[in-house]
């Protein structure tokens, strides 16, 4: 089990830092944010169904054909962690490396947007203040690994959840225990 959670784990981890890598030089390049984000989470969900794949390899190859909800859930959540923690671990070495102005950036990018949408004083006074907590944790390595590891995280439960659902799968021939 631990090599097959290993093995697609990190398959999982390759793509959707792969598209993160992507999205982010988009932003660079064309300041969209939007194009990125949909760059971003479609990788990501493209990533994690390897979670699906990696857990009917082993229900199918390993387990004789049968596997629990639980056992699925674990070895899903486990594929889609190490693809997550790969994500986080490649935006560290982006942001430090070569986008260290990526949250100032950003910031302005959320602003501008809000002006350009029409709206009021008071209301882009309340997006500068939402926009300063993102920035103040960004100030320290944890807060940006904290921040990070929130990105993935919605799509990669809704594919361990779907993937536990679809993939488990009981013996048929159970014999029923007599007291």
């Amino acid at each position: 089990m631990k090599k097959t959670i290993w093995v697609f784990g990190l398959i999982a981890g390759v793509i959707v830092a792969g598209f993160m890598t992507a999205s982010g030089i988009a932003c660079y390049n064309n300041p969209n944010y939007e194009g990125s984000m949909l760059l971003g989470y479609t990788g990501m969900l493209i990533a994690f169904s390897f979670a699906f794949v990696g857990v009917k390899n082993y229900r199918d190859k390993y387990n004789n054909g049968y596997i629990s909800f639980l056992q699925a859930l674990k070895i899903a959540a486990l594929i889609t962690f190490i693809g997550c923690t790969v994500y986080v671990g490649v935006w560290l070495i982006e942001y430090y490396f070569f986008m260290p102005d990526f949250m100032d950036n950003y910031v302005a990018h959320v602003i501008k947007q809000a002006k350009d949408n029409g709206a009021t004083a008071a209301e882009i006074k309340a997006q500068m203040e939402d926009m300063k907590g993102y920035q103040d944790m960004y100030k320290t390595p944890f807060g940006v690994i904290l921040m990070t590891y929130l990105e993935p995280l919605p799509v990669a439960i809704l594919v361990t959840l779907a993937t536990a659902l679809i993939l488990q799968r009981k013996p048929k021939n159970l014999q029923p225990v007599v007291s």
